[in-house]
């Protein structure tokens, strides 16, 4: 991160929305991983925050440089797991530390919160994002599968 950069939680730890004026800001960077987000941001963000996400953002005086939208839960496959929804650097400030703050912030998160691991699923073509998983070290543990329901 370069000077004058700050993490913000967006979310408290019970996914109360604490800062509504950085989730206004945070849309324009989501929307470059997120293109088919609705129109109507906000309230589809409160739902997720309702069922569990959090959100962070790195940002440069008012502006968004990047955020992770992620939450907590356990299962039987890895016990309690820091799972990542949404990792993206806004495309001006991609390699300049931004996504290595933010996954080092949510990685700090999960240890603090006795998280057993922390996850992500990627999409194929996203072979930069890859990389810099792999540099992070991440490893790739397994297929994602999926079948549209609608």
């Amino acid at each position: 991160m370069t000077a004058g950069t700050q993490i913000i939680d967006v979310t408290d730890a019970a996914g109360r929305l604490v800062e509504p004026e950085w989730l206004a800001r945070a849309e324009r960077v989501h929307r470059q991983l997120r293109s088919a987000l609705p129109a109507a941001y906000a309230p589809k963000m409160q739902r997720v925050f309702e069922g569990g996400g959090r959100m962070c953002v790195v940002a440069r005086g008012r502006e968004v440089e990047g955020l992770a939208l992620y939450r907590i839960y356990e299962n039987t496959f890895s016990g309690v797991r820091l799972y990542v929804d949404d990792l993206v650097t806004d495309d001006a400030r991609r390699s300049t530390g931004v996504g290595k703050a933010l996954l080092g912030h949510i990685e700090a998160l999960a240890r603090t919160s006795g998280c057993d691991d922390l996850a992500l699923d990627s999409g194929t073509q996203r072979t930069q994002a890859h990389k810099f998983y792999y540099r992070e070290g991440m490893v790739a543990s397994s297929f994602h599968f999926t079948k549209r329901l609608s």
